[in-house]
C-alpha cells in the first residue's frame, strides 16, 4: 500500500514537474524572442540617430551659408544703394543746372545782363559735364566782350546774342541725362527687384531648413527616448530570463534527484516485498510443517509436551526468519527491515506471521 501510496504521489509530482518545465520553456522562449526584437529595435534607433544627427548638422550648416548670402548680398545692395543715390543725385543736379542754364540762354536772347550768364558758367563745376563741353562753354563766356574786360556792374549789357549753338549743345545734354537717369532708375529697380527675390528665396530656403531640423531634431529625441526605453526593457528583459532559466535548472535538478530517489525507494520496496515473501515462505516451509507432522501424532496423548514441542518449533522458525531479515536488512539498508528483524526475534509467532502479512 506504501508503494502504492508512494507511486501516486510521486506520479502527481511529476506531473507538476513537467508542466511547470513547459511553462518556463515557453517563457524563455519568448523573452528570447523579445530580446532578440529589443536588441533589433536599438540598432535602428541608434542608425536613426546617427543619420539624423547627420542631417541636423547639414541643415545647421546650409542655413549658415544661407543667413551669410544674406548678408553678403545685403551687404552689396547697400553699396548699389548708396553709388545710386549719388549718381542720381549728380545726375538731378546736373539736369536742373542744364534746364537753368538753357532758360538763362533762351531768355531775352538779344539783350541779357550779363550777371545772368553765372548759371551758365556753373556748369564747369558739375562732375558730369564732359569737358569737351566745359571747353565749348569756356569758350563762348570768353567770346562776351563784357566777359574779357571783366566788368561786373549789374548795369553791364552783353553783346548781340549769338549761343544757339551752345543751346542746342546743352539741349542734347539734358536729352542724354534724362535718358542716362531713367536708365539709372531702371537698373536700380531691377537690383533692388533682383535683392528683394534673392532675399524671399533664401529666407524660404532658411524657414523651411529651419523647420525640416526643428522636426529632425524632434525625431532624434523620440528615437533616444525609445533606445533608452527599449534598453531599459531588454535589462529587464533579461534579468526575467536569467531567473527563469534558474528556477528552470533548479527545478529540472531537483525533479531529477526526486525521480533518482523514488526509483530507488520502489526498488528498495521491491526487495524489501520479496525479503518478507521469503520470510513467509520460511514460516511456511515444509520443513516446519513436517517436523509438525512427525511429532505430533506421539506426542497427541501429552499435553503440556505437546505444547512445548509446538513452542520449539515456532521459535526455530521465528529465529530463522528474524536471522533471514537481520541479514537482508544489513544487505538492503532497509530499516522496515530491521525492525521487522527486531520484532521477528522478539514478539511471540503468530504476532510475527500477521505483521509480516500486514506490512505486505
Amino acid at each position: 500500500q506504501e508503494k502504492h501510496d508512494e507511486q501516486v504521489q510521486f506520479a502527481a509530482y511529476k506531473q507538476f514537474c513537467d508542466d511547470t518545465a513547459t511553462e518556463k520553456k515557453r517563457d524563455i522562449a519568448e523573452e528570447e524572442d523579445q530580446i532578440e526584437v529589443l536588441k533589433a529595435d536599438i540598432e535602428k534607433d541608434t542608425a536613426t540617430a546617427a543619420k539624423l544627427t547627420k542631417q541636423i548638422a547639414q541643415h545647421d550648416e546650409d542655413i549658415a551659408v544661407w543667413k551669410g548670402d544674406q548678408k553678403a548680398a545685403t551687404n552689396v545692395r547697400e553699396l548699389e544703394k548708396a553709388d545710386y543715390d549719388a549718381m542720381h543725385k549728380d545726375y538731378s543736379e546736373s539736369i536742373e543746372a542744364l534746364n537753368g542754364a538753357i532758360a538763362v540762354l533762351k531768355k531775352q536772347a538779344y539783350d541779357r545782363p550779363q550777371a545772368s550768364l553765372m548759371q551758365v558758367s556753373a556748369l564747369n563745376s558739375l562732375a558730369l559735364i564732359p569737358d569737351s563741353v566745359k571747353r565749348t562753354i569756356d569758350a563762348f563766356l570768353q567770346a562776351d566782350p563784357a566777359e574779357s574786360l571783366g566788368v561786373t556792374a549789374p548795369e553791364a549789357h552783353g553783346y548781340e546774342f549769338q549761343s544757339q549753338g551752345v543751346i542746342e549743345m546743352l539741349e542734347k545734354l539734358l536729352d542724354k541725362f534724362i535718358t542716362e537717369r531713367t536708365d539709372l532708375e531702371k537698373k536700380e529697380m531691377n537690383s533692388k527687384h533682383a535683392y528683394d527675390m534673392l532675399m524671399q528665396d533664401l529666407t524660404a530656403q532658411i524657414q523651411q531648413s529651419t523647420q525640416d531640423r526643428e522636426d529632425k531634431a524632434k525625431a532624434k529625441a523620440k528615437a533616444l527616448q525609445a533606445k533608452a526605453n527599449e534598453k531599459g526593457d531588454l535589462q529587464d528583459t533579461a534579468d526575467l530570463r536569467k531567473s527563469d532559466q534558474a528556477y528552470l535548472d533548479d527545478l529540472t535538478a531537483t525533479c531529477e534527484q526526486k525521480a533518482t530517489d523514488f526509483a530507488s525507494r520502489q526498488e528498495l520496496r521491491a526487495e524489501e516485498l520479496e525479503a518478507i515473501s521469503k520470510a513467509i515462505d520460511i514460516i511456511s516451509s515444509s520443513s516446519v510443517k513436517g517436523s509438525a507432522e512427525k511429532h505430533l501424532p506421539t506426542l497427541v496423548q501429552r499435553g503440556s509436551a505437546l505444547a512445548m514441542l509446538r513452542a520449539d518449533m515456532h521459535s526455530t522458525a521465528q529465529a530463522r526468519v528474524a536471522e533471514y531479515l537481520s541479514k537482508q536488512a544489513r544487505s538492503l539498508d532497509s530499516k522496515v527491515l530491521s525492525a521487522l528483524a527486531v520484532r521477528a526475534s522478539a514478539d511471540p509467532f503468530e504476532k510475527v506471521k500477521k505483521m509480516i502479512k500486514d506490512l505486505i
